[in-house]
């Protein structure tokens, strides 16, 4: 394969559709091992708006950018009270990605 799967999961907010549903946010990175650019995400969201936006936002990221950037611009773009919980799955997402890349290449 030239793709690999990274996952994170934080808590949701209490009193959110969210946590109604869901009780956390999961992240899942499909990731290209030879670019490290985002090539497909899966979320945890409710709505299929909310779903639809994050994709836009993640797909195409280069991971070679570090995390910073991209969690900036999603706190630019995204207003809700779950955008914490996005960040916390995200970087663990992204840490557990570099751990992979560090041991395995």
């Amino acid at each position: 394969m030239d793709t690999i799967l990274v996952t994170g999961y934080a808590k949701a907010p209490q009193g959110t559709s969210m946590y109604e549903v869901y009780k956390h946010f999961g992240i899942v990175l499909e990731i290209d091992r030879k670019t490290y650019e985002i090539v497909d995400v899966e979320l945890t969201l409710v709505t299929s708006l909310a779903q639809s936006y994050f994709k836009r936002l993640i797909i195409g990221y280069d991971l070679n950018e570090g995390i910073d950037p991209l969690m900036k611009k999603i706190n630019e773009n995204y207003y809700a009270p779950s955008v914490n919980s996005v960040n916390v799955a995200l970087r663990t997402a992204y840490q557990r990605f570099k751990e992979q890349v560090q041991t395995s290449y």
